[in-house]
């Protein structure tokens, strides 16, 4: 082994009192705020009013918190949260037996995914401006640079990694009892997500891409879910029931989605193809 990065950092930025302010929760925030300065500048540049985007941001943060919630619940702990003892834990940050203060201890990008989806199809109902895919176009834009701050969060946590590695970036995650440095995943997705915010903020540049409502959306599911089911190889298995199997419930999440990617990437295309034939 030639060396590797001892990571033994608090997850805690300070405490005041009995609060204590998480690297986590900072940087999920700050991953909001920067998508909501980004999604600004393409509304400003379409001429969209800003009222639409303080109201579509309130329906894609509740929507993204409640969905990525109730997705790590469902998915990846459904034998506590669906019982009668623990259901309302999935929707409030304590617990009950006996009552203590969690914050909200599991989030997932699947479920965040399905969340924001529902949140604007709802919003959608309320707003003069844009179609559904038009507005998924443009949130999805920066929703890399938030997922790589989610990831970031992770790390700072020293949680969701790899299995053991003799590569010298691997991270020794002493908080946790490790004895071998670990392939720090949250970085690899980081990675990958800032780069899928780059490519999408080239790719809406152009004209022909930005016309072909649904295109963006498609590339970020295509982009996004790829680099997830290939990192997840590397990523040890968050509960103990994905023990066994050929692949864990990240991958298996991640099909549909780069699935739907593709459907939305050719129907853009026809759509479009369609449209000017008809101008014909």
């Amino acid at each position: 082994m030639l060396g590797f990065i001892t990571w033994n950092v608090s997850p805690e930025m300070f405490t005041v009192g009995g609060f204590a302010l998480r690297y986590y929760s900072a940087f999920f925030a700050i991953g909001f705020i920067l998508a909501y300065f980004v999604i600004k500048h393409y509304y400003k540049k379409e001429n969209i009013p800003q009222k639409e985007l303080d109201r579509l941001t309130v329906f894609v943060v509740l929507g993204g918190i409640l969905g990525a919630r109730l997705g790590h619940c469902i998915f990846y702990e459904p034998s506590y949260f669906l019982t009668a003892k623990h259901w309302m834990e999935m929707i409030l940050p304590f617990s009950f037996n006996p009552f203590k203060f969690t914050g909200y201890q599991g989030l997932a990008s699947h479920g965040g995914a399905i969340g924001v989806l529902v949140a604007v199809f709802i919003f959608k109902f309320k707003s003069k401006q844009d179609g559904f895919l038009a507005i998924m176009d443009k949130i999805v834009i920066p929703t890399g640079f938030v997922g790589a701050l989610i990831r970031l969060g992770n790390l700072m946590n020293s949680e969701i990694y790899g299995y053991p590695t003799d590569l010298p970036w691997g991270f020794l995650f002493v908080r946790n009892g490790d004895t071998l440095p670990c392939h720090p995943t949250q970085i690899y997705e980081a990675l990958c997500y800032i780069v899928v915010s780059i490519v999408l903020i080239m790719l809406y540049k152009r004209k022909n891409f930005a016309e072909k409502h649904g295109f963006m959306l498609g590339m970020f599911l295509i982009m996004v879910f790829t680099a997830r089911f290939f990192i997840e190889f590397l990523k040890q298995n968050q509960e103990a029931f994905e023990e066994g199997m050929s692949l864990n419930m990240g991958q298996i999440l991640s099909i549909p989605a780069v699935l739907c990617g593709i459907g939305l990437v050719i129907y853009a295309f026809n759509t479009r193809t369609l449209s000017l034939s008809k101008g014909r």
